[in-house]
C-alpha cells in the first residue's frame, strides 16, 4: 500500500513538473515571437530613417511635397521685376483714381477742382492749336467735329448710367434754353474769331465770367460780395497784361491801336466787337442755365448732351453753308478728333463745377487756364516771357489764392 501511494506521488510530480515545462516553453515561446516583433519595429525605423535622409539626394517623380531636412538646400525666391513694377504702376494709378473720385464726388471743395481742372484742360487745347498751328484746320469743320463727339460721347455715357436722355419733364424748357444760349455763344464767338485780331477775341471771350457773375445775381439770386467782384476784377487785369494790352509797340500801344483801329475801320470793326460782346452774355447766360438744368435734373451730363444734340447738326449746316467743306487729312483729322475729346473732358468738368458750387465762387478759378495755357506756351513754343507776361500771371495766381483762403476762412 505505501508503494503504491509512493507510485502516486511520484506520477503526480511527473505532471507537475511537465505542466511547469509546458508552461516554460510557452512563455520562452512568446518571448521570442515579442522580440522578433521588437527588432522588426527597429528595423523599421532604421529603414524610415534612412529613407528620409537618402530621398532628398533622389529625384521622386509625383512627390506630393517636399520634406525639407538638413541635406535639403533653400534657395531664396526672387520676385520676377515685372511684378513689383506693375504692382507700383497699379498702386499709382489707384491713387489717381481715387483722387479723380474725389474730385468729382461733391466734396467740399469739389466744385472749385473741377473748374480748375476744365480751365487746364481748355489751355490744353490752346496748346494744342499752338503746335499745330501749321496745320490749317477749317474753324467750322472743327466746332462741328468737336460738337459731335461731344454728343456721342454723352450720350453713350447717360446710357451707360441708365439716365434718360431729355431729363425730366419740368427741367427740358432749361436744357433747351441752355442748348440755344450755347449755341449761339458759340457762332459769335467763331464770327468773332474770324473778324478781330486774336487776342482781343481771347480778351472778349474771357469776359464771359464777369457777365456769368453778374447775370447768375440777375438770374439766380445768388449773392456777390466783395471779395468775388475783386477777385473777379484782378484776374481780367491780369488777363490784360498777359496779352500785352498795356505794352507801348512803337507809339501805340494795343489798347490804343484798337481804338485808332475802330475809327478808321469805322462798323468793320465795331460789328465784330459787338458780336464778340454777344458771345461773352450769351456765354454768361449758358453758365447760369448749366447750373440751373444741373441742378433741376441732378445730372451734369444732361446740359453737356442737350448742347451736343441741337450744335452738331447746326454746326454742319453753317459748316456747309457758310464755307467750303475741306476734307482733312490723316492727322488733321486726328488732330480735330483730339481737341474733340478734350472738349468733352473740359464741358463735363465745367457742368460739375457749375453743378456742385455757386458761380460767382468759382467763375474766378477759370483764369488758371491763362496761366497753364502761358506756363505750355514757353516750354513748347516760341513765347518769350515778358514784364508783362509775368505781372498778368502774378495777379492772377494772387487773385485766386487770395478768394481760395478767404473762402476757407469763412468755412
Amino acid at each position: 500500500m505505501r508503494s503504491s501511494a509512493d507510485t502516486v506521488d511520484g506520477i503526480a510530480d511527473l505532471e507537475e513538473a511537465r505542466e511547469a515545462h509546458e508552461i516554460r516553453v510557452i512563455e520562452l515561446q512568446e518571448a521570442k515571437m515579442g522580440g522578433e516583433s521588437e527588432a522588426e519595429a527597429v528595423d523599421d525605423e532604421i529603414g524610415t530613417v534612412e529613407d528620409d535622409e537618402i530621398s532628398p539626394l533622389l529625384v521622386v517623380e509625383n512627390a506630393a511635397a517636399e520634406k525639407m531636412t538638413i541635406f535639403s538646400v533653400s534657395y531664396p525666391r526672387k520676385r520676377p521685376p515685372r511684378e513689383s513694377t506693375i504692382r507700383e504702376d497699379e498702386t499709382e494709378f489707384a491713387i489717381i483714381k481715387q483722387f479723380l473720385l474725389w474730385t468729382w464726388g461733391g466734396s467740399r471743395y469739389s466744385g472749385l477742382l473741377c473748374m480748375a481742372a476744365s480751365a487746364i484742360v481748355y489751355g490744353i487745347m490752346e496748346v494744342f492749336l499752338t503746335i499745330f498751328s501749321a496745320r490749317s484746320i477749317p474753324l467750322l469743320e472743327s466746332v462741328f467735329t468737336r460738337c459731335t463727339i461731344i454728343c456721342l460721347l454723352s450720350f453713350m455715357w447717360l446710357k451707360r448710367t441708365g439716365q434718360p436722355l431729355f431729363g425730366p419733364t419740368h427741367a427740358r424748357k432749361l436744357l433747351l434754353s441752355r442748348a440755344l444760349a450755347g449755341f449761339l455763344s458759340l457762332l459769335c464767338f467763331v464770327y468773332s474769331v474770324q473778324r478781330l485780331p486774336l487776342s482781343y477775341s481771347i480778351l472778349l471771350n474771357f469776359a464771359t465770367p464777369l457777365m456769368a457773375s453778374v447775370m447768375a445775381r440777375m438770374i439766380l439770386h445768388e449773392k456777390s460780395s466783395f471779395t468775388n467782384v475783386g477777385g473777379l476784377t484782378c484776374s481780367f487785369l491780369g488777363l490784360l497784361f498777359t496779352q500785352q494790352m498795356f505794352v507801348k509797340q512803337g507809339q501805340l500801344s494795343k489798347t490804343e491801336e484798337l481804338n485808332e483801329a475802330i475809327i478808321v475801320g469805322g462798323s468793320h470793326l465795331f460789328h465784330p466787337i459787338l458780336i464778340g460782346l454777344l458771345s461773352s452774355a450769351t456765354g454768361g447766360l449758358g453758365y447760369c442755365l448749366i447750373r440751373a438744368s444741373s441742378k433741376a435734373t441732378d445730372q451734369p451730363l444732361l446740359p453737356v448732351f442737350a448742347f451736343g444734340l441741337l450744335a452738331s447738326p447746326g454746326a454742319a449746316v453753317c459748316t456747309f453753308a457758310l464755307q467750303k467743306f475741306k476734307v482733312p487729312d490723316l492727322y488733321t483729322f486726328l488732330l480735330m478728333v483730339i481737341l474733340g475729346l478734350l472738349a468733352f473732358i473740359a464741358e463735363v468738368f465745367l457742368a460739375r463745377g457749375l453743378h456742385l458750387d455757386k458761380i460767382s465762387r468759382v467763375t474766378n478759378i477759370q483764369y488758371t487756364k491763362v496761366i497753364f495755357s502761358q506756363i505750355l506756351g514757353l516750354c513748347v513754343s516760341d513765347m518769350v516771357p515778358s514784364f508783362g507776361r509775368i505781372i498778368g500771371c502774378l495777379l492772377i495766381l494772387a487773385s485766386i489764392i487770395a478768394r481760395c483762403i478767404l473762402d476757407m476762412r469763412k468755412r
